[in-house]
């Protein structure tokens, strides 16, 4: 590797590691005619915020931009090193980072030079070469530019695992205040575009096994948190939305890095909590995987997340009147909103529990975290009885007793429940 290919690979590696919207999951495009690579779960180099790690070669295509955002470090008012790979370079680097077993695959973003269509077009051109020219069957993720033509879209879709298009900051009012060049509608259309192309490909290999791929992880987005002051309501209350109407496959929280000086975003050294971001991720998990809705996590009265215990507690304590859930009779879903229980082990429960009543000591071996669900159930032998049930009591006995290093604000690990 020659020592401009090197530079480069520092400055736009390096300012790549802002967009944390990089998992791999989803996609499983097999390898066949001895190709090069082979797409599963599992894929790492960069752990996510899920507890997943993928290895990705995890680059932009340049810095230079024609954008200049406030929260971002490539904006083109900023005086930073600017570099451009060409095509040939990125398809050079995935295949000889790749043979080398450094990576699996691709992670491909760029700054906006020139226009968005002639950004997309050279994204889409390095994944083509990858898949035609070398047989590439490693994960390709490509970060679709906003405004970008519909036909650029769709070959990209053909080429790449997963498609993802930034939100960037949660609320119009935000994007208008930070990034007054761009709009949400530029956004919004590509994501529109997907959402269709994904539905459509999946009726018609249904019906026709030939069908070709299109983007089989789906469609992500990623959201900058911290840089305005929208709450977790309006956080949480824009993923949901994104959930349902364009079938997301992720939602990412990435807290704002003060970067630079600017009056309109916070001070430098006023860096987001890492618990936020973890209470946000733990919010999302409760909506895609809880069956929680976005407004019985967070809502007018709750606007923001509590940074001391995560949000399924927080709700339960909110809702003591919904408790106590008997483990030995109620159903699925009920068993999923006490605290201390997550899926896996709600469904060992429903399981195990056709055999004969299920006592604390069978909870503890099934992986239920005891010491928080106690306070919210009752099972054969055991039922806690609290005079008034008041949920301050309560959270004060769970934080006081619980050995569990997640409770603690200061440590930067994900719960999941």
């Amino acid at each position: 590797m020659g020592e401009r290919i090197k530079e480069k690979l520092e400055i736009l590696a390096d300012a790549a590691k802002y967009d944390v919207s990089c998992s791999s999951s989803g996609s499983n495009r097999k390898n066949k005619e001895k190709g090069l690579g082979n797409t599963g779960a599992g894929i790492c180099h960069t752990y996510t915020e899920d507890g997943r790690c993928v290895s990705l070669l995890k680059i932009l295509l340049t810095n230079h931009c024609i954008y200049d955002c406030a929260y971002c470090v490539s904006r083109k008012s900023n005086d930073i090193k600017r570099a451009a790979f060409t095509v040939q370079e990125v398809v050079d680097l995935t295949i000889n980072f790749y043979r080398r077993n450094y990576i699996e695959g691709l992670f491909l973003s760029s700054g906006i030079f020139k226009n968005a269509d002639f950004t997309m077009e050279r994204l889409v051109q390095v994944a083509k070469k990858l898949r035609q020219e070398h047989n590439f069957n490693g994960y390709i993720h490509l970060k679709t530019i906003p405004a970008a033509s519909p036909e650029l879209i769709h070959e990209a879709g053909l080429y790449a695992d997963r498609l993802s298009i930034n939100l960037e900051i949660p609320t119009d009012s935000g994007l208008k205040l930070l990034a007054p060049e761009k709009n949400r509608g530029d956004m919004i259309q590509p994501m529109t575009y997907l959402k269709d192309q994904l539905v459509k490909t999946k009726e018609e290999k249904k019906i026709f096994k030939s069908t070709p791929h299109f983007a089989p992880a789906g469609q992500s987005t990623q959201m900058i948190i911290g840089a305005t002051g929208e709450t977790d309501k309006q956080i949480i209350t824009a993923a949901n939305y994104f959930y349902q109407k364009f079938n997301m496959k992720r939602v990412y929280y990435s807290g704002y890095v003060p970067i630079s000086y600017d009056k309109r975003l916070p001070a430098i050294g006023t860096e987001v909590p890492t618990a936020r971001e973890n209470r946000l991720y733990q919010s999302d998990w409760l909506m895609r995987f809880y069956g929680f809705q976005a407004n019985e996590i967070v809502n007018d009265a709750h606007p923001l997340l509590d940074l001391d215990i995560d949000p399924k507690l927080s709700w339960a304590l909110r809702n003591m009147d919904r408790f106590p859930i008997d483990i030995n009779k109620d159903d699925y879903q009920l068993i999923l909103r006490v605290p201390g229980i997550g899926v896996g082990s709600a469904q060992k429960i429903i399981a195990a529990r056709r055999f004969g009543p299920l006592n604390l000591d069978h909870l503890k071996k099934i992986g239920v975290a005891v010491n928080r669900a106690k306070y919210f159930i009752v099972c054969k032998g055991f039922m806690q009885i609290y005079a008034d049930k008041r949920s301050d009591i309560i959270k004060s006995y769970i934080l006081n007793t619980s050995k569990s290093k997640y409770l603690s604000t200061g440590n930067q690990q994900l719960q999941l429940f």
